[in-house]
């Protein structure tokens, strides 16, 4: 996977459409009522910090994570323009290290997808296991197989935003390892001219039951899969599926 190095820049445009505040509330009110409304909040693979400036809105010490420096470069900038108390640290998932324990974590808009090597997935359940005091809570949400197969598949989608627009290839094996190649165009009003810039990033679909051995093999119990924004099970035909799990104690 890239660094995302061009993709930064343009990341929070071609996420316009993402209700941050909406999915914020929801997030809140998934781990308000499993017994974590404050306290020490890791935000895992935090791209440009919204959700992270939202979540530490509600009161939570945010730890955001992510491994590109260009997209935390745009969550800083974020951060010093509201004064968040925030801290950004630079690191991969599944070499997440920090200075103490958590009281929660959640990692959002598919990004454990993006991580294609199943040893290294596992490797992110057992890190946030680490971490994670008794009792704290575990929300995530991937894209489902039936995603990937369905909807991705070997499509085509075109993004035509006032600020740039963008051509979206997948190409999607049998085993649900989805290609996502990226042209991203912009205009210059005084050169009359278009700059392109092209990103290539994998997405693999794994089996919601692998997430559960996954939870279970990492002494956390599973609270419930659901329909994203919703508290809802998920269906055979559920593109992105949240899990909310607890720690199970051990004092």
């Amino acid at each position: 996977m890239s660094g995302y190095g061009d993709f930064a820049y343009y990341y929070d445009v071609l996420t316009e459409n993402v209700d941050y505040e909406s999915r914020c509330n929801y997030i809140y009110n998934l781990l308000a009522e499993n017994g974590v409304s404050k306290g020490i909040l890791l935000d895992l693979a935090c791209g440009t910090g919204s959700l992270s400036m939202l979540l530490a809105e509600k009161g939570y010490e945010v730890i955001g994570v992510d491994a590109s420096e260009e997209m935390l470069s745009v969550a800083q900038e974020k951060k010093y323009e509201s004064d968040a108390d925030i801290i950004f640290l630079c690191q991969k998932m599944q070499e997440l290290d920090l200075f103490g324990t958590i009281n929660g974590a959640v990692c959002t808009l598919d990004s454990i997808n993006h991580v294609t090597d199943e040893k290294a997935v596992k490797e992110i359940f057992r890190r946030v296991s680490l971490f994670m005091e008794d009792k704290g809570i575990f929300i995530f949400d991937v894209n489902t197989p039936y995603k990937h197969r369905e909807i991705l598949g070997n499509n085509t989608f075109v993004y035509d935003m006032d600020e740039v627009y963008c051509v979206w290839q997948n190409e999607t094996d049998e085993n649900m390892l989805t290609t996502v190649s990226l042209d991203i165009f912009e205009k210059d009003e005084e050169e009359d001219t278009y700059y392109k810039y092209s990103e290539q990033f994998q997405e693999k679909g794994y089996e919601l039951s692998f997430f559960e051995e996954l939870l279970r093999e990492n002494k956390f119990e599973l609270i419930g899969i659901y329909e994203e924004m919703t508290t809802e099970a998920a269906k055979p035909d559920t593109q992105r599926a949240v899990f909310v799990a607890r720690k199970k104690g051990t004092q």
